[in-house]
Protein backbone atom coordinates (compact mmCIF):
# COMPACT_ATOMS: atom_id res chain seq x y z
CA UNK A 1 0.00 0.00 0.00
CA UNK A 2 1.48 2.88 -1.13
CA UNK A 3 0.75 7.11 0.48
CA UNK A 4 -2.20 7.88 -2.30
CA UNK A 5 -3.90 4.16 -0.84
CA UNK A 6 -3.36 5.42 2.48
CA UNK A 7 -4.48 8.81 1.84
CA UNK A 8 -7.96 7.68 0.25
CA UNK A 9 -8.47 5.63 3.19
CA UNK A 10 -8.21 8.25 5.72
CA UNK A 11 -9.32 10.89 3.20
CA UNK A 12 -6.41 12.99 4.25
CA UNK A 13 -8.02 16.18 3.02
CA UNK A 14 -10.92 16.08 5.29
CA UNK A 15 -8.41 14.97 7.95
CA UNK A 16 -6.10 17.70 7.64
CA UNK A 17 -8.77 20.12 8.08
CA UNK A 18 -10.38 18.81 11.38
CA UNK A 19 -6.64 18.58 12.61
CA UNK A 20 -6.10 22.26 11.61
CA UNK A 21 -9.78 23.32 13.20
CA UNK A 22 -8.96 21.57 16.33
CA UNK A 23 -5.23 22.99 16.24
CA UNK A 24 -6.72 26.33 16.07
CA UNK A 25 -9.27 25.75 19.09
CA UNK A 26 -6.25 24.38 21.57
CA UNK A 27 -4.36 27.52 20.65
CA UNK A 28 -7.42 29.76 21.50
CA UNK A 29 -7.86 27.23 24.61
CA UNK A 30 -4.28 27.93 26.01
CA UNK A 31 -4.68 31.55 26.02
CA UNK A 32 -7.60 32.00 28.17
CA UNK A 33 -5.02 29.79 30.24
CA UNK A 34 -2.40 32.36 29.22
CA UNK A 35 -0.21 29.19 28.88
CA UNK A 36 0.57 27.22 25.66
CA UNK A 37 1.84 23.66 26.25
CA UNK A 38 3.76 23.05 22.56
CA UNK A 39 4.25 18.90 23.35
CA UNK A 40 0.53 18.63 24.37
CA UNK A 41 0.05 21.27 21.09
CA UNK A 42 1.63 18.21 18.84
CA UNK A 43 0.22 15.67 21.06
CA UNK A 44 -3.43 17.18 19.98
CA UNK A 45 -2.08 16.83 16.28
CA UNK A 46 -1.06 13.71 16.22
CA UNK A 47 -3.54 12.55 18.26
CA UNK A 48 -6.57 13.88 16.75
CA UNK A 49 -4.79 12.94 12.92
CA UNK A 50 -5.44 9.68 14.42
CA UNK A 51 -8.65 9.61 15.42
CA UNK A 52 -10.02 11.17 12.32
CA UNK A 53 -7.88 8.56 10.49
CA UNK A 54 -9.39 5.76 12.17
CA UNK A 55 -13.46 7.18 12.40
CA UNK A 56 -12.57 7.17 7.88
CA UNK A 57 -11.19 4.35 7.81
CA UNK A 58 -14.58 2.76 9.63
CA UNK A 59 -16.71 4.15 7.50
CA UNK A 60 -15.19 2.99 4.23
CA UNK A 61 -15.07 -0.35 5.88
CA UNK A 62 -18.87 0.03 6.05
CA UNK A 63 -19.53 1.52 3.08
CA UNK A 64 -16.89 -0.84 0.51
CA UNK A 65 -19.86 -2.12 -1.25
CA UNK A 66 -21.39 1.15 -2.01
CA UNK A 67 -18.05 2.66 -2.94
CA UNK A 68 -18.15 0.54 -5.74
CA UNK A 69 -20.89 2.29 -7.14
CA UNK A 70 -19.57 5.79 -7.21
CA UNK A 71 -17.30 6.88 -9.62
CA UNK A 72 -16.01 9.12 -6.88
CA UNK A 73 -15.23 6.66 -4.41
CA UNK A 74 -14.95 3.25 -6.69
CA UNK A 75 -10.72 4.03 -6.70
CA UNK A 76 -10.38 4.01 -2.82
CA UNK A 77 -8.02 1.03 -1.45
CA UNK A 78 -11.29 -1.26 -0.88
CA UNK A 79 -13.47 -1.39 -3.34
CA UNK A 80 -10.82 -1.44 -5.72
CA UNK A 81 -9.08 -4.32 -4.07
CA UNK A 82 -5.49 -2.88 -3.02
CA UNK A 83 -6.70 -3.60 0.55
CA UNK A 84 -9.04 -5.97 2.15
CA UNK A 85 -11.13 -4.86 4.96
CA UNK A 86 -9.23 -6.92 7.47
CA UNK A 87 -6.28 -4.86 6.70
CA UNK A 88 -8.22 -1.94 6.94
CA UNK A 89 -9.74 -2.86 10.03
CA UNK A 90 -6.24 -4.02 11.56
CA UNK A 91 -4.80 -0.02 10.73
CA UNK A 92 -8.27 1.58 11.54
CA UNK A 93 -8.32 0.03 15.02
CA UNK A 94 -4.29 0.67 15.51
CA UNK A 95 -5.03 4.06 14.68
CA UNK A 96 -8.34 4.39 16.49
CA UNK A 97 -6.68 3.05 20.08
CA UNK A 98 -3.76 5.16 19.66
CA UNK A 99 -5.48 8.40 18.63
CA UNK A 100 -7.48 8.24 21.77
CA UNK A 101 -4.41 7.09 24.05
CA UNK A 102 -2.51 10.33 22.83
CA UNK A 103 -6.12 12.83 23.29
CA UNK A 104 -6.75 10.56 26.65
CA UNK A 105 -3.53 11.64 27.95
CA UNK A 106 -3.96 15.11 27.76
CA UNK A 107 -7.28 15.11 29.95
CA UNK A 108 -10.32 12.28 30.49
CA UNK A 109 -12.65 14.47 28.70
CA UNK A 110 -10.34 15.07 25.86
CA UNK A 111 -10.45 11.47 25.11
CA UNK A 112 -14.11 10.71 25.59
CA UNK A 113 -14.98 13.03 23.33
CA UNK A 114 -12.84 11.56 20.58
CA UNK A 115 -14.01 8.51 21.01
CA UNK A 116 -17.60 9.63 21.13
CA UNK A 117 -16.77 11.04 17.79
CA UNK A 118 -15.67 7.92 16.28
CA UNK A 119 -18.51 6.31 17.56
CA UNK A 120 -21.18 8.99 16.38
CA UNK A 121 -19.46 9.28 12.89
CA UNK A 122 -18.62 5.69 12.06
CA UNK A 123 -21.91 3.92 13.32
CA UNK A 124 -24.44 6.70 13.33
CA UNK A 125 -24.12 8.76 10.42
CA UNK A 126 -22.54 6.20 8.61
CA UNK A 127 -25.70 4.05 8.21
CA UNK A 128 -28.18 7.04 8.08
CA UNK A 129 -26.87 8.03 4.95
CA UNK A 130 -28.75 5.40 2.73
CA UNK A 131 -32.01 6.29 5.14
CA UNK A 132 -32.81 9.83 5.55
CA UNK A 133 -31.20 13.35 5.04
CA UNK A 134 -31.33 13.60 9.29
CA UNK A 135 -28.21 11.99 8.71
CA UNK A 136 -26.35 15.39 7.41
CA UNK A 137 -27.93 16.67 11.56
CA UNK A 138 -26.19 13.20 12.69
CA UNK A 139 -22.80 13.94 11.03
CA UNK A 140 -23.04 17.54 11.72
CA UNK A 141 -22.22 16.47 15.91
CA UNK A 142 -18.94 14.72 15.28
CA UNK A 143 -17.78 16.88 12.17
CA UNK A 144 -18.32 20.01 14.88
CA UNK A 145 -16.64 17.90 17.44
CA UNK A 146 -13.52 19.01 16.07
CA UNK A 147 -13.00 22.61 17.86
CA UNK A 148 -14.48 21.42 20.94
CA UNK A 149 -11.96 18.54 21.69
CA UNK A 150 -9.43 20.84 20.65
CA UNK A 151 -10.74 23.34 23.13
CA UNK A 152 -10.98 21.29 26.08
CA UNK A 153 -7.76 19.45 25.29
CA UNK A 154 -6.01 22.46 26.25
CA UNK A 155 -8.33 24.52 28.59
CA UNK A 156 -9.88 21.42 30.62
CA UNK A 157 -13.60 22.16 30.71
CA UNK A 158 -16.42 23.00 28.34
CA UNK A 159 -17.00 26.65 28.82
CA UNK A 160 -19.19 29.89 26.77
CA UNK A 161 -15.90 29.56 24.17
CA UNK A 162 -16.38 26.13 24.10
CA UNK A 163 -19.53 26.10 22.73
CA UNK A 164 -19.39 29.11 20.38
CA UNK A 165 -16.77 27.10 18.78
CA UNK A 166 -18.78 24.15 18.14
CA UNK A 167 -21.81 26.50 17.48
CA UNK A 168 -19.99 27.77 14.44
CA UNK A 169 -18.66 24.63 13.02
CA UNK A 170 -22.30 23.11 13.87
CA UNK A 171 -23.91 25.48 11.84
CA UNK A 172 -21.45 25.96 8.95
CA UNK A 173 -21.83 22.02 8.30
CA UNK A 174 -25.13 22.11 6.78
CA UNK A 175 -24.63 24.60 3.96
CA UNK A 176 -21.03 22.67 3.29
CA UNK A 177 -22.31 19.80 3.00
CA UNK A 178 -25.31 20.22 1.47
CA UNK A 179 -23.57 22.23 -1.37
CA UNK A 180 -21.36 19.06 -1.72
CA UNK A 181 -24.37 16.81 -1.83
CA UNK A 182 -26.04 19.23 -4.72
CA UNK A 183 -22.53 18.44 -6.58
CA UNK A 184 -22.70 15.05 -6.39
CA UNK A 185 -26.48 14.34 -6.24
CA UNK A 186 -26.15 11.81 -9.17
CA UNK A 187 -23.05 10.02 -7.58
CA UNK A 188 -24.64 9.75 -4.21
CA UNK A 189 -27.89 8.08 -5.69
CA UNK A 190 -25.82 5.51 -7.38
CA UNK A 191 -25.28 4.78 -3.55
CA UNK A 192 -28.64 4.96 -2.52
CA UNK A 193 -27.70 7.96 -0.14
CA UNK A 194 -30.43 11.13 0.27
CA UNK A 195 -28.55 13.68 1.75
CA UNK A 196 -29.83 16.79 0.18
CA UNK A 197 -32.97 18.49 2.79
CA UNK A 198 -35.84 17.28 0.78
CA UNK A 199 -33.88 14.45 -1.13
CA UNK A 200 -33.46 16.38 -4.38
CA UNK A 201 -31.85 18.73 -6.73
CA UNK A 202 -34.96 21.39 -6.04
CA UNK A 203 -36.32 24.52 -4.56
CA UNK A 204 -36.95 23.06 -1.34
CA UNK A 205 -33.37 21.55 -0.97
CA UNK A 206 -31.91 25.60 -1.80
CA UNK A 207 -34.31 27.24 0.33
CA UNK A 208 -33.44 24.93 2.96
CA UNK A 209 -29.25 25.57 2.59
CA UNK A 210 -30.22 29.53 2.43
CA UNK A 211 -31.75 29.33 5.63
CA UNK A 212 -29.10 27.84 7.70
CA UNK A 213 -26.74 29.93 6.07
CA UNK A 214 -28.35 32.83 7.05
CA UNK A 215 -28.37 31.21 10.86
CA UNK A 216 -24.66 31.11 10.55
CA UNK A 217 -24.44 35.20 10.22
CA UNK A 218 -25.32 35.69 13.62
CA UNK A 219 -23.60 32.08 15.18
CA UNK A 220 -20.34 33.33 13.75
CA UNK A 221 -20.95 37.08 15.17
CA UNK A 222 -20.95 35.45 18.92
CA UNK A 223 -17.23 35.70 19.83
CA UNK A 224 -17.93 39.81 19.09
CA UNK A 225 -21.42 39.67 21.03
CA UNK A 226 -20.09 37.53 24.13
CA UNK A 227 -16.91 39.91 24.49
CA UNK A 228 -14.28 37.37 23.35
CA UNK A 229 -13.57 38.81 20.39
CA UNK A 230 -13.22 42.35 19.33
CA UNK A 231 -14.62 44.27 16.11
CA UNK A 232 -11.31 42.64 13.85
CA UNK A 233 -13.27 39.45 13.97
CA UNK A 234 -16.72 40.78 14.11
CA UNK A 235 -15.97 42.60 11.22
CA UNK A 236 -14.42 39.62 9.19
CA UNK A 237 -17.09 37.04 10.13
CA UNK A 238 -19.55 39.57 8.77
CA UNK A 239 -18.10 39.96 5.68
CA UNK A 240 -17.03 35.95 5.12
CA UNK A 241 -20.75 35.18 6.02
CA UNK A 242 -22.26 38.01 3.71
CA UNK A 243 -20.47 36.50 1.05
CA UNK A 244 -20.85 32.88 1.99
CA UNK A 245 -24.80 33.95 2.03
CA UNK A 246 -24.73 35.59 -1.10
CA UNK A 247 -23.28 32.45 -2.84
CA UNK A 248 -26.43 30.65 -1.17
CA UNK A 249 -28.46 33.13 -2.51
CA UNK A 250 -27.02 32.13 -5.74
CA UNK A 251 -27.84 28.93 -5.52
CA UNK A 252 -31.56 29.64 -3.95
CA UNK A 253 -31.80 31.50 -7.47
CA UNK A 254 -30.06 29.12 -10.22
CA UNK A 255 -30.33 25.78 -8.35
CA UNK A 256 -27.13 24.86 -10.63
CA UNK A 257 -24.93 22.50 -10.20
CA UNK A 258 -22.07 25.55 -10.44
CA UNK A 259 -23.92 27.97 -7.97
CA UNK A 260 -23.99 24.80 -5.40
CA UNK A 261 -20.04 24.38 -6.44
CA UNK A 262 -19.04 28.25 -5.57
CA UNK A 263 -21.04 27.79 -2.26
CA UNK A 264 -18.67 24.45 -1.78
CA UNK A 265 -15.71 26.08 -2.26
CA UNK A 266 -16.70 29.27 -0.24
CA UNK A 267 -17.15 27.18 2.82
CA UNK A 268 -13.44 25.33 2.29
CA UNK A 269 -12.00 29.11 2.56
CA UNK A 270 -14.96 30.74 5.26
CA UNK A 271 -14.13 28.30 8.14
CA UNK A 272 -10.59 28.71 8.78
CA UNK A 273 -10.82 32.41 7.83
CA UNK A 274 -13.14 32.96 10.64
CA UNK A 275 -11.36 30.33 12.90
CA UNK A 276 -7.72 32.25 12.34
CA UNK A 277 -9.52 35.74 12.93
CA UNK A 278 -11.10 34.41 16.32
CA UNK A 279 -7.52 33.20 17.06
CA UNK A 280 -5.43 36.29 16.35
CA UNK A 281 -8.26 38.60 18.07
CA UNK A 282 -8.54 36.59 20.83
CA UNK A 283 -5.02 36.84 21.47
CA UNK A 284 -4.69 40.52 21.44
CA UNK A 285 -7.75 40.73 23.44
CA UNK A 286 -6.81 39.04 26.47
CA UNK A 287 -3.32 40.46 26.49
Amino acid sequence: MNWSDFSKLIKARLTFLVVFSASISFLIGSRANDHINWINWLKLIVGGFLVTSAANAFNEIIEKDLDKLMKRTMDRPIPSGKMNTGQALVLGLGMGMAGTYLLGSLNLLTGLLSVFSILLYAFAYTPLKRKSPIAVFVGAIPGALPPLIGYVAAHGKIDDIALILFGIQFVWQFPHFWAIAWVLDDDYKLAGFRLLPTGNRNLGSAVITFIFTLILVPVSLLPTIYGYGGYYVGGVSLICSLIFLYQALGLLRTQQIESARKLMFGSFIYLPVVQLMFLFDFIGKVK
